[in-house]
C-alpha cells in the first residue's frame, strides 16, 4: 500500500513542479514568478522526501533541510531586492 500511495504522490508532486515551471517561464508579473520559484522549492523537497522513504535512506532529509534553508534565504533576498532595490543595506 505504501508503495502505491509513494508512486502517486511522486507523479502529482512531478506535475505540481512541471506547472511550476510554466508559471515561472510565463508569469505575468515578477511576483507570480517569485512565488512560482519559491513553491517549487517546496514541491523539490518533496520529492526528496518520498524518495528517501522509497529508498530507506535518511541522507535525503538533510538534504531535503539543506534545500528548505537555501530556498528560505534565496526568496528573502528576492523579495527584499524587490520591495527596496538592494539586499544589503
Amino acid at each position: 500500500m505504501l508503495d502505491i500511495a509513494l508512486k502517486i504522490s511522486v507523479t502529482l508532486f512531478t506535475i505540481a513542479i512541471v506547472l511550476n515551471l510554466y508559471r515561472l517561464a510565463v508569469g505575468p508579473s515578477l511576483p507570480d514568478r517569485i512565488l512560482a520559484l519559491d513553491t517549487m522549492y517546496v514541491n523539490s523537497i518533496a520529492l526528496i522526501v518520498l524518495f528517501g522513504i522509497w529508498l530507506g535512506d535518511r541522507t535525503y532529509f538533510e538534504a531535503a533541510l539543506l534545500i528548505a534553508m537555501l530556498g528560505f534565504v534565496s526568496t528573502v533576498a528576492v523579495c527584499k531586492y524587490l520591495l527596496r532595490g538592494d539586499i544589503i543595506e
